[in-house]
C-alpha cells in the first residue's frame, strides 16, 4: 500500500518516513497533496460542468453565437456580441480609472504619508473590499447617477461630446455609471496590492538616487517604479479580472439594454449580468444552453486574465526591473 501509494505521489520519502515510523509527517504529506489537488479538480469540474451544459447551444449557433447581436428568446435565436462589448468595455474603463487612482493612493501611503496615516487610510481602502456589491449598485442608482446627472453632464457633455463614443444624453442606467462604479469597487485591489509592492522595495533604491541629488519624484519614477512595475501590473491585470466579472452592481445600473451601444452613456449589458437577469426565467431547449455558453466564456475571460496576472507577479518576482 506505502509502494503504491509513494509511486502516486511520485516520491519515496513516504516510504521512508514510514520505516522510521514517522507517521505525523505521512499523513502531513498526503494531505498537503490532497488538499493542492483538490483547487485543480474543483477547476476541471467548473469548467466540464459550465462545457456540458453550453454544447447545445454550441452546437446550434457555433461560433457564430459570438458575434451575433441577436438576444430573442422567443425565436429561439442568441448571440453574445453586445455582452461581450460591455463586458470589455467596462472593464477596460474602470480599470483605466482605477489603475492610476490606486497606484496613487499607494505611493502617498508608502512614500509621503506618516505611518499613523497610513494606517488609517490603508484600513480605509482596503474595506472598500468588504462592501457587498449589491450594496454598490444601490449607491449607483441613489447616490452616483444623480450626482452625475446634476453635476457631471452639464460640463462633461460639451466637453467630449463630440467624440462618438461620448456622445447623446446621459442615462442614469448607463454604461458610463456601471463603469464608475465598478473603478470604486477595484480600487482596493489595485491600491493594496500596488502599496504591498511599493513598501518591499528596498530603502537602497530610494537612498541611492536621493544621495546622486534627484527629487522625490524622479526617485519614485526612476528607482521605485521600475522596481516594482512588476508587481504593479500584476495589480492592474487582477482588478481588470474582477471588473469584468462583477455581477449585482453592474446587473442593476447597466440597465441590461441587449444591444450594441455607440456611446457610454448608453444602457448595455455585461455577461454577468444578461446571466443574473435572465437565468430563473429561461426556459427552452437553447435558452439555459445559451446562458452557460456566456457564462463559460465569461469563466475563460477572467481565468485567463488571473493566470497572466499571477505569470506576471512570479516572472518579475526578484531583479532590480521587475517588482519583488
Amino acid at each position: 500500500m506505502l509502494n503504491m501509494l509513494s509511486a502516486m505521489l511520485g516520491r519515496t520519502t513516504i516510504v521512508k518516513e514510514a520505516r522510521r515510523g514517522n507517521v505525523g509527517d505521512i499523513i502531513y504529506r498526503v494531505l498537503a497533496y490532497a488538499f493542492g489537488l483538490s483547487f485543480l479538480f474543483l477547476t476541471l469540474w467548473i469548467i466540464f460542468e459550465l462545457a456540458y451544459q453550453a454544447i447545445p447551444a454550441f452546437q446550434e449557433f457555433g461560433f457564430e453565437f459570438f458575434w451575433s447581436t441577436t438576444w430573442d428568446p422567443v425565436a429561439g435565436q442568441f448571440g453574445a456580441l453586445p455582452a461581450i462589448q460591455g463586458t470589455l468595455v467596462t472593464a477596460f474603463i474602470a480599470m483605466a480609472l482605477a489603475g492610476p487612482i490606486g497606484i496613487g493612493i499607494a505611493a502617498f501611503l508608502v512614500e509621503i504619508a506618516p505611518r499613523r496615516v497610513d494606517r488609517v487610510v490603508g484600513f480605509l481602502v482596503e474595506m472598500l473590499a468588504a462592501i457587498p456589491s449589491v450594496v454598490y449598485g444601490l449607491w449607483g442608482i441613489f447616490v452616483l447617477a444623480p450626482f452625475l446627472r446634476t453635476y457631471v453632464e452639464p460640463w462633461l457633455i460639451p466637453a467630449v461630446g463630440w467624440l462618438p463614443f461620448f456622445s447623446g444624453p446621459f442615462r442614469g442606467y448607463s454604461v458610463f455609471t456601471a463603469s464608475l462604479v465598478l473603478t470604486i469597487m477595484i480600487l482596493p485591489t489595485v491600491a493594496a496590492i500596488s502599496r504591498n509592492v511599493l513598501r518591499a522595495v528596498p530603502m537602497e533604491q530610494r537612498e541611492a538616487m536621493l544621495a546622486l541629488g534627484s527629487t522625490r519624484w524622479e526617485m519614485f519614477s526612476q528607482a521605485v517604479l521600475p522596481y516594482a512595475k512588476g508587481g504593479i501590473i500584476g495589480a492592474l491585470a487582477l482588478a481588470l479580472g474582477r471588473a469584468a466579472g462583477e455581477t449585482m452592481a453592474v446587473t442593476i445600473i447597466i440597465g441590461n439594454a441587449r444591444r450594441i451601444f455607440e456611446s457610454v452613456f448608453e444602457q448595455g449589458v455585461t455577461m454577468a449580468s444578461i446571466i443574473a437577469a435572465n437565468f430563473t426565467d429561461a426556459s427552452g431547449a437553447l435558452y439555459r444552453p445559451s446562458l452557460f455558453l456566456v457564462g463559460f466564456t465569461l469563466f475563460l475571460i477572467t481565468f485567463t486574465i488571473n493566470v497572466i496576472a499571477r505569470l506576471l507577479i512570479k516572472a518579475t518576482s526578484s531583479g532590480p526591473e521587475g517588482g519583488v
